[in-house]
């Protein structure tokens, strides 16, 4: 069956395993899952895996299970990769 992509969205699963960078081309990691508001929709946070040795040195918020989160507030592109705007992280 093939997946239909309404105009401007996309599915979850099409954002999954995307490479996460800044504008300035800094690689964070890549999406491992995304965390979203159940009664509203709101996406609230990336959670990275295969995390990069500079996105280990941030001080990001962390899962309990110790996995890295971006807030999804940073996101400013979503294309081949998801670019995000590094000053709204750190």
């Amino acid at each position: 069956m093939a997946e239909i992509e309404e105009e401007g969205k996309k599915f979850s699963k099409q954002l999954v395993g995307k490479t996460v960078v800044s504008k300035t081309g800094k690689k964070f990691g890549e999406v491992g899952d995304i965390i979203f508001e159940t009664s509203s929709g709101e996406l609230i946070h990336i959670v990275l895996t295969n995390t990069t040795s500079y996105t280990d040195k941030l001080e990001l918020e962390k899962t309990k299970e110790g996995q890295l989160l971006i807030p999804f507030s940073a996101v400013i592109a979503i294309g081949d990769f998801m670019v995000i705007a590094e000053e709204d992280i750190v």
